[in-house]
């Protein structure tokens, strides 16, 4: 039996059959510091609920699978410390050991099949690693989308990461890689890239009814939908390559690897930007939240 606990607001959303948008907390506990990560992640909850739509953030705390937080335990997450970031490897035994963990995109994506909600917002996915040749650091996010039927939306891949191999091995395990409302795919801080997205997209029904057909059709996996963050909040491209590149090198000369990598690019790029990436990072998470929103409506129209 899973320990499932739900908030009041997605119980009642369930019962009653309305549109629920999947939200992951590793934002809360490792993207940025309280107050700050609690505010926006209560922001994002209300962006999906003006949007038309209900708020679900995942966590694990003393071994429950939490569905939906209320606002104490929002509070309560994101003033823990030493919190286990979880993934598909660990959700389970921290589950099981009676742990508190904070869900990554795929232990999101875990979550959300358990709980029966079809889309999740994200900021951006992991992906594959620079130099993953040689240390074959390639996230388990990409290889989550290939077989759990949710669809995440995010600005695209993390910008310090490979994002032609990431593409690559998402085309591989048959992902639809869907950019809404333009050709390029977007690169998390940027709103554009040189890549072409596989495809393209202009609707959330579009997207809910892609979704859909996947699943008539008896196909694994989700779509991971590529939504560009607004250019009001960018931070173009050929800014943002020196600055990814200095932290990458400095990361290398530190001899960081593993899971230690993205926090420490993560913050270096904060640091070199004097707070700009995280702006922008707030940006798009909302904007996700949002179209996330919209895209579970339509698949709520469609299944009738």
């Amino acid at each position: 039996m899973i320990p499932i606990k739900y908030s009041q607001e997605v119980a009642e959303a369930r019962a009653a059959g309305r549109a629920i948008v999947a939200l992951e907390s590793t934002i809360i506990t490792h993207g940025m510091p309280y107050p700050q990560n609690v505010e926006t992640a209560a922001q994002v909850e209300q962006d999906i609920r003006d949007a038309g739509a209900v708020p679900a953030t995942m966590a694990v705390m003393n071994g429950k699978l939490y569905v939906g937080l209320e606002a104490d335990e929002l509070q309560a997450l994101g003033q823990a410390k030493d919190v286990a970031k979880v993934s598909r490897a660990d959700i389970a035994a921290c589950i099981a050991s009676g742990g508190t963990g904070a869900t990554t995109v795929a232990a999101t994506m875990i979550a959300a099949r358990l709980a029966g909600i079809s889309v999740f917002a994200t900021g951006g996915i992991g992906g594959v690693h620079k130099g993953a040749e040689t240390s074959f650091d390639i996230s388990t996010d990409l290889m989550e989308l290939a077989q759990t039927p949710v669809t995440v939306v995010a600005a695209g891949a993390k910008a310090i990461l490979d994002i032609p191999k990431t593409l690559e091995v998402l085309e591989t395990q048959g992902v639809p890689v869907i950019s809404y409302g333009q050709d390029s795919f977007p690169a998390f801080w940027s709103a554009q890239s040189e890549l072409m997205a596989p495809l393209r997209m202009d609707t959330a029904k579009e997207i809910a009814s892609a979704h859909a057909m996947r699943q008539a059709m008896g196909l694994n996996g989700g779509q991971l939908v590529a939504n560009p963050i607004p250019t009001e909040a960018q931070i173009p491209s050929e800014e943002l390559a020196p600055i990814i590149a200095q932290a990458q090198s400095e990361a290398d000369a530190q001899g960081i690897s593993g899971k230690g990598v993205t926090p420490f690019l993560l913050q270096r790029i904060f640091d070199l930007t004097e707070g700009r990436s995280l702006v922008a990072n707030i940006a798009l998470v909302r904007n996700n939240a949002r179209l996330a929103a919209a895209i579970a409506q339509e698949l709520n129209a469609i299944a009738g």
